[in-house]
């Protein structure tokens, strides 16, 4: 096997996918942690799939973290996983990178399935690593998904990781050159998701072309006429499954200690797969998370106005017909507006002078407040305005939209500023985001 040399913490892996009798569509599923006040797209979803071989079967929908079956659950994610590698349903592809071309809902994005060195990532705050987390990291999240990857033979991708190449230097050259390289899949994705294609990048001299654009985006003279910073290289940003590469390098730790191994080792298991994409890619649309508090207590809008007064030195709370008419007034507000629904009202919250950068966390801030006083008071993090209104309308519920962040300003934001609020932005909405499909064993 080639051995590339490189300082940029990627390694070519061997990708895993199915045999050609398999059904690609219900093969590839969303990934868990989305639709998660929505036991019905999961239900829809084990309904297409049926007895299919399905990343379904590979994977647990967060839905179904607190389940009190989940330890079944993680058992059944294991048994299939070894089941599927017995009986040859996976097929290892060999060395290389894939190629990925995704249409949905008019837009087309690309990117490259590459595998990133968990000991160039480090999500503490303050981080200069080379990998960066782009939100805080919460780590009682961790454990429940680190019991889903411990014993897990295979590891697959939801997560998106983003690089910024305004030169187009990286992925899009493989993606205007197409004719050399073999294809891996070509489909529909089910509820919703669009069509997909993987090309298999394993020739040697187009592995080092991409590691040497990559390392170029790092060169100190380049880096520091970008950004105008003599600090650590971000080569690398979280885009989507944060959560999900901390669990990884959790794993690796784990591994380590029990092992006795150092970062000088090799293992599978200090990878992760990942999906680059280049957030100059205009195919990536920075879509705004909203929230949704449910168990709400009585009083909580009045509660919650204080509350922003008292974080931010002034706030005004305004009624409104609907919540279209108080997103409406927010665009026009100076400061942070926050518009909300409850059930049969809407109105918005202005704070002209925030503490802080962004809306989200100006919001963020107070709803934090909100649930260590009112433990009972549930959140969950929304993808699209639709579901909020939804969802924010029921019965002892509130909904809250939030802008979308530019995109442009997301990599300097992570350098100087550090890891940006919790749940900022979302890559696409739900049914946008990455679909499972290739896997990659991580035992020895």
């Amino acid at each position: 096997m080639i051995q590339y040399t490189h300082s940029i913490g990627v390694k070519v892996p061997e990708v895993l996918l199915p045999r050609e009798d398999v059904d690609m569509t219900k093969w590839a599923v969303v990934a868990c942690d989305q639709f998660t006040s929505q036991p019905e797209y999961w239900e829809e979803t084990e309904a297409i799939v049926g007895d299919a071989p399905s990343t379904l079967r590979i994977m647990l929908p967060e839905l179904y973290l607190e389940a009190p079956d989940v330890d079944a659950r993680i058992q059944s994610i294991n048994d299939h996983m070894r089941a599927y590698m017995e009986q040859g349903i996976l097929e290892n592809k060999g060395p290389g990178f894939v190629f990925v071309r995704r249409q949905v809902d008019g837009k087309t994005r690309q990117g490259l399935i590459v595998a990133l060195d968990l000991e160039d990532y480090d999500y503490t705050k303050g981080s200069t690593t080379l990998i960066r987390a782009t939100e805080g990291t919460i780590v009682e999240r961790i454990p429940p998904r680190l019991r889903i990857r411990k014993d897990a033979p295979l590891e697959m991708p939801h997560i998106l990781v983003l690089i910024d190449d305004p030169g187009r230097t990286v992925i899009e050259p493989l993606g205007a050159d197409l004719a050399g390289l073999p294809k891996l899949y070509d489909f529909q994705l089910m509820q919703g998701g669009g069509h997909i294609e993987g090309y298999h990048v394993k020739d040697a001299a187009q592995i080092q072309s991409v590691l040497q654009a990559l390392a170029a985006l790092m060169e100190p003279g380049a880096y520091r006429e970008k950004y105008g910073t003599e600090q650590p290289p971000l080569l690398f940003a979280m885009g989507d499954g944060n959560h999900s590469f901390a669990t990884a390098k959790a794993n690796w730790e784990r591994i380590k200690a029990e092992k006795g191994l150092t970062a000088q080792d090799d293992h599978p298991a200090r990878y992760a797969l990942v999906e680059l994409e280049n957030v100059h890619d205009t195919g990536i649309v920075f879509e705004p998370i909203h929230r949704v508090l449910f168990q709400v207590p009585e009083g909580a809008l009045g509660w919650l106005e204080r509350k922003l007064a008292e974080q931010n030195g002034a706030c005004r709370q305004e009624s409104y017909s609907s919540l279209e008419a108080a997103k409406e007034a927010a665009a026009q507000a100076k400061g942070h507006a926050l518009p909300f629904v409850t059930e049969g009202s809407a109105g918005c919250y202005f704070v002209e002078n925030p503490t802080a950068q962004l809306a989200v966390g100006t919001l963020q801030h107070a709803l934090d407040a909100l649930r260590e006083a009112y433990p009972a008071c549930g959140i969950d993090y929304i993808h699209g305005e639709d579901v909020v209104m939804d969802l924010g309308s029921r019965p002892g519920n509130l909904g809250f939209l939030l802008p979308p962040m530019d995109k442009s300003a997301f990599f300097p934001t992570v350098i100087f500023d550090g890891a940006l609020p919790r749940k900022t932005f979302s890559m696409g909405e739900a049914h946008e985001k990455r679909y499972y499909l290739e896997c990659r064993s991580i035992l020895k």
